[in-house]
């Protein structure tokens, strides 16, 4: 590592895994260089002090739709990917995973091509892909637009093994019972992360799906065949089967906090529930609204709905989510916290070090402060954003 070394200190230390109290984070050319006791640090460090709080890992957000006024769908070029990832990055996401959901083939391909140029140019934060959609249950469809689901071609699968071969990370949301396990299996096998979601799929359609390869549900309990006594549905499946993860909005309107409660306690590893914001283009913006596919989402009282209430993604950003936790007794600090780092990282496999602050990764963090409403501080590749 290259760079002046400089210490931060004064805060808990969560490195994504541990917990360290009376040490310091010390940084050296945009990477972690160690987290070390403040009494070894050298006294010619140039030091930080913080007034308590927290050091955590930038948070890993896998559905972002939108953000800084701008969404993916209505203008996927590498501008609206750039500006997404710096409004999250001010909201304390420092790697998310731009997602699209339903749409046309041509704006599809147009989206992958996006993603694999910003890679291509170094878009500071910018993971990949999440395509949510267009292969989805219609009865189940949510804010997407029914006239665009469809099923799974011979075409899109090729398309989708293009951009796996294409893209560093590429998550893929499907309704199980609208494609094949074969499919799943060819998908998985090209390193997708294939995600059940908007699906009516009964519980032993749901094991196959995993069977062949598939390791998420997206955003837990929404858009999805609840949990029954006599069918235990997509939801049971996700709290079934420990090789599924299950992202979760954690805003009080998608899920009720005694319902996370719930499933918190009941899911088991190695797959895990994490957080993602489902955040549109108002994230980061002091704007009431948003144009969508031609529908007006409109912002009130922390929610975003279509005109006829339907719930269209969150008007919430993954500090704010693991605030809730903590304020509705759901988690402990570092358990939350590896909700927004640990967990989605390892999800995706990402093999850059982020999620986590380990020597030789990126010195993506945080500063917070839990007990408060107050914004993070973040850094960047050790630079403050």
């Amino acid at each position: 590592m290259t760079g002046p070394r400089h210490a931060f200190a004064g805060a808990e230390i969560f490195d994504g895994t541990v917990r360290h109290s009376g040490h310091a984070l010390v940084v050296e050319g945009g990477q972690v260089a160690g987290i070390v006791p403040e009494a070894t640090l050298d006294p010619a460090l140039t030091v930080t002090r913080l007034a308590g709080g927290w050091i955590c890992p930038g948070f890993v957000d896998l559905q972002v739709n939108g953000g800084g006024g701008v969404m993916l769908n209505e203008d996927p070029s590498v501008a609206t990917l750039a500006r997404m990832a710096r409004a999250h990055a001010r909201l304390g996401a420092t790697s998310i995973l731009p997602t699209l959901i339903t749409d046309r083939p041509e704006t599809v391909a147009a989206a992958i091509d996006a993603a694999a140029a910003a890679i291509a140019d170094g878009v500071p934060g910018i993971l990949g892909l999440h395509l949510e959609g267009p292969h989805l249950s219609a009865p189940r469809k949510g804010a997407h637009d029914a006239a665009l689901i469809r099923p799974m071609t011979p075409r899109d699968l090729d398309l989708l093994l293009d951009a796996a071969r294409r893209l560093p990370v590429l998550m893929l949301t499907v309704a199980p019972e609208t494609v094949t396990p074969e499919q799943i299996e060819r998908l998985a096998g090209a390193g997708i992360i294939v995600s059940l979601g908007h699906s009516d799929a009964g519980f032993e359609t749901c094991r196959a799906a995993a069977g062949a390869g598939a390791t998420c549900v997206t955003h837990l309990f929404n858009a999805m065949r609840q949990l029954g006594n006599r069918e235990p549905g997509v939801v049971g499946a996700a709290l079934s089967f420990d090789g599924l993860s299950a992202g979760l909005i954690a805003d009080g309107h998608h899920v009720h906090p005694e319902t996370m409660r719930v499933a918190l306690r009941a899911k088991q590893g190695p797959g895990r529930i994490f957080l993602v914001s489902d955040a549109m283009a108002v994230a980061g913006t002091d704007a009431d609204g948003f144009d969508l596919g031609g529908r007006r989402v409109l912002r009130r009282e922390g929610r975003l709905t279509l005109e006829d209430g339907t719930l269209a993604g969150a008007d919430l950003d993954l500090l704010t989510a693991l605030r809730n936790l903590l304020h509705w007794r759901l988690a402990a600090a570092e358990d939350a916290i590896a909700m927004a780092t640990r967990v989605p990282a390892r999800l995706i496999g990402a093999a850059r070090g982020i999620g986590a602050l380990r020597p030789g990764g990126p010195a993506d963090f945080l500063h917070v402060d839990l007990d408060s409403r107050t914004p993070a501080r973040v850094w960047k590749a050790g630079e403050r954003v």
